[in-house]
């Protein structure tokens, strides 16, 4: 089942104080970026955090799951958690600062 347009936007914007936030189609569902850093994807309407030592750490003890099949295990978010803007900012701002920048792409020529 794919994710629905509303539930993307819906936590673009919870989480739009982290930084420049943008939503593109993949596969059929969704990977959420921050400053140009893929570190959520939402998959069946579900969220899914980049599995990141620090961020495990700040959460505690996140529940793994895999957002599509044959996918390693990312942090599963409950949806409890997605009215509280100021905790998903926080948990995106911290995922995206502890990824590496993306590689250049190659040009063509």
């Amino acid at each position: 089942m794919a994710s629905q347009q509303g539930t993307v936007d819906f936590l673009v914007d919870q989480m739009a104080g982290a930084g420049t936030l943008a939503a593109r189609r993949m596969f059929g569902e969704w990977a959420i970026y921050c400053d140009g850093k893929m570190f959520a994807l939402v998959c069946d309407d579900q969220l899914f955090i980049k599995p990141i030592e620090a961020i495990r750490a700040w959460i505690g003890e996140p529940v793994e799951a895999q957002p599509y099949p044959q996918a390693k295990p990312w942090f599963l978010i409950s949806g409890e958690y997605w009215d509280d803007r100021e905790w998903l900012t926080e948990l995106a701002r911290r995922t995206a600062a502890a990824l590496p920048l993306p590689a250049p792409k190659k040009k063509k020529g």
